[in-house]
């Protein structure tokens, strides 16, 4: 029979009982507040997270033993919304300069429906991750071999939304689509973003490396194999077979044997593939998705790229921008980059110093995207406590950029010849000189880009935004060259009485 529950309470007198000794021993940090943020208790958990003792935590404000403001601190957000925070991803760093990575919950605290403080639950993420069972350090896969979607791709130039825009649409069809891109530029995440975006979400996503793999093993990889085939060889379904019904991804298309592209083109048209070995056909739904890293027009002059398959696969064709095109989203990217690092290394960068940005607005970016993240990454292990990323933290990785052009290809508008109009301010010293480049030649192209600037600002009144379009450039690349020629905005913007002569 049920105890009643009344006289188990009257047994049990909450008032008498004392928690602080078990919250002392939870495996979890503990911190318990007043309404004004001082720490009224802090267990030894807590005191090991953030590398404080406990008699030193005790009676300070929040935000005095962490970097932390009213704003950014949980338990203060806590107090001043009077809404509890559940398992929120935290880092923070406390004065000291310990960082923390958390898990972190925070529950007001109230006596006759008034807030009184509030106690905040912390686990330490790293305790976590290390008792866990081991695991990819990457995102987590969608159910359907992915990990990216449209959302995840970074920009907002007019053009990569542009590109963006077509994809979308071009998911909805059952139609190949063709990515092409330079190497880093994100074949990959897009492939997967259009797969993610179509009717087939639900089903598998296949993707192969065509340069990856060894010719002789490629034609088994994608159509299967049988059993005696050859040596060695068993029952075993290709990736069209794996992807049926879904999306089958050839990456580095043109790295594709042209033999074995004959091959490919028939299973596409005929819907049909035929493991190695084996006589009978078997009929796949599959969606085809290939990257190229060069015009397939240039490929197939080169006798790299089949005319034939070329118009089978190419119905939709996706145009990535490489990333020397696209400077407008330099700071988007590299603001992404140093958060995920941030995450990752514990570090708390929040800015970047001038010289560093004046050289990645002006490097080339051979490898695109994937280049700038492996810098930002060796540049970010290079980090202790400072906030800001400078030149120190570059070391021989900064190499290659001072050693680059800072004339990127995508602008020939500046090397056009303009008439140059009387120069305001101080000239700046003549540059020198790159390797295999005559002083009058390098001499020449400064002046001219130096007149395309000048000539620019004039026109706009001093206004960058407007003078960096019509250059075709972005305005971070522009106030770079403005400072470069030693020019001054405020020269061309028109005076007053400029303005009442003109009107």
């Amino acid at each position: 029979m049920t105890r009643p529950m009344k006289p188990f309470l009257e047994m049990l007198d909450m008032e008498d009982i004392d928690f602080f000794p078990v919250l002392d021993q939870m495996d979890d940090g503990v911190i318990i507040a007043d309404i004004a943020g001082f720490i009224r208790f802090y267990n030894q958990a807590q005191a090991k997270i953030d590398n404080i003792p406990v008699k030193e935590a005790m009676g300070k404000k929040v935000t005095e033993i962490y970097e932390l403001n009213n704003r950014t601190s949980m338990i203060m957000q806590c107090i001043n919304r009077g809404r509890a925070i559940k398992n929120e991803a935290f880092l923070y760093r406390t004065a000291s300069g310990k960082v923390a990575n958390t898990i972190t919950s925070v529950y007001p605290l109230t006596s006759r429906k008034k807030i009184t403080g509030v106690i905040c639950f912390v686990k330490d993420y790293e305790l976590l991750r290390k008792s866990s069972p081991p695991a990819r350090e990457c995102r987590s896969d969608m159910g359907n071999g992915t990990q990216f979607t449209f959302e995840d791709l970074i920009g907002s130039s007019p053009e990569f939304l542009r590109v963006k825009d077509l994809a979308r649409k071009a998911a909805a069809s059952f139609s190949p689509i063709m990515i092409q891109g330079e190497t880093g530029t994100g074949k990959e995440l897009f492939a997967q973003s259009i797969h993610n975006h179509s009717p087939r979400r639900g089903e598998k996503y296949v993707a192969v490396n065509c340069a990856a793999i060894p010719h002789d093993l490629l034609e088994g990889m994608l159509f299967g194999t049988t059993r005696g085939a050859f040596t060695g060889a068993m029952d075993k379904p290709g990736l069209f077979e794996q992807a049926d019904n879904g999306t089958l991804f050839l990456d580095e298309l043109l790295a594709m044997p042209v033999a074995l592209q004959a091959k490919l083109l028939r299973a596409i048209q005929e819907k049909r593939v035929r493991r190695l070995g084996s006589v009978q056909e078997t009929r796949v739904q599959v969606k085809i998705i290939s990257s190229v890293s060069q015009d397939p027009r240039v490929a197939i002059q080169q006798g790299k790229l089949r005319t034939d398959l070329f118009y089978r696969l190419g119905v939709v064709m996706v145009k990535l921008p490489p990333l020397r095109e696209r400077l407008d989203s330099l700071e988007e990217l590299v603001g992404h980059f140093i958060e995920k690092y941030n995450l990752r290394l514990g570090t708390n960068v929040r800015r970047v110093s001038r010289d560093v940005w004046d050289l990645l607005t002006t490097y080339r970016w051979p490898g695109n995207i994937r280049e700038l993240e492996h810098l930002i990454e060796g540049t970010m292990n290079m980090v202790t406590r400072e906030k800001k990323l400078g030149l120190e933290h570059f070391t021989p990785g900064l190499d290659s950029l001072e050693q680059t052009s800072p004339l990127p290809d995508s602008e020939p508008v500046l090397f056009q010849d303009i008439p140059a109009p009387p120069a305001p301010g101080h000239a700046p010293p003549e540059p020198e000189p790159g390797p295999g480049q005559a002083p009058g030649l390098v001499r020449a192209q400064a002046d001219r880009e130096k007149a395309a600037v000048e000539q620019a600002l004039a026109r706009t009144g001093g206004n960058v935004t407007q003078a960096a379009q019509s250059l075709g450039i972005s305005r971070q690349l522009l106030h770079y060259k403005i400072k470069k020629h030693g020019l001054f905005r405020a020269d061309y913007i028109p005076r007053p009485n400029q303005l009442k002569m003109e009107n």
